[in-house]
């Protein structure tokens, strides 16, 4: 299985909401105890490996992520990606769990749909959407605010523990045993 989280390279985007994947695997790596490979250049990303796991973060900025799921999936003839992102139509800390599907306007599924196509599993973490429409991109872009960082690494833990559980089992035990519907702020 390859599981793809998506978000930006550098150190501006690091703790932006846009980055939730790279966070997620982040925690994946740690948890897994997973080694990074040195070939991971070669697909414009940083690629671990446990067990017969695969965990990518691609580094060609969200609307070319596509190319590098696109090169790790062809090399390694993985079958099964999983692709982490955020998700403006849900409220913060929410997490839900679906193949396919539409991009919903997010560049990094656009991108990744392109190359692989939408047969995919998503796993939806929710960010909120700004109060207007015109200030979605420095939203995604902007960092959580103190609120949600108080929560951000319980919700991340809880995505961990959902992705594991997926190693092992179907997409419909992970989304009814993982799904988090709301999550409760202080």
């Amino acid at each position: 299985m390859l599981i793809v989280g998506l978000g930006n390279p550098g150190p501006n985007y690091e703790s932006s909401r846009h980055n939730i994947g790279f966070m997620v695997i982040d925690e994946l790596v740690r948890r897994q105890n997973a080694q990074k490979l040195s070939s991971s250049s070669s697909f414009n990303g940083e690629l671990f490996k446990f067990s017969n796991h695969f965990l990518l973060k691609p580094l060609t900025f969200m609307n070319l992520s596509g190319n590098s799921i696109a090169g790790v999936k062809k090399f390694y003839k993985i079958d099964e990606v999983v692709v982490i992102h955020d998700d403006l139509d849900l409220p913060f800390g929410t997490l839900r769990f679906k193949r396919g599907g539409g991009d919903g306007g997010h560049n990094g599924l656009k991108s990744t749909d392109e190359k692989i196509t939408r047969e995919y599993i998503r796993v939806r973490m929710g960010i909120g959407k700004p109060e207007h429409k015109g200030e979605v991109s420095s939203y995604v872009l902007s960092n959580f605010n103190d609120g949600e960082k108080e929560h951000l690494q319980v919700w991340i833990s809880l995505t961990c523990e959902a992705i594991e559980y997926l190693l092992q089992n179907s997409l419909e035990d992970v989304s009814s045993k993982h799904t988090i519907k709301k999550f409760q702020l202080k």
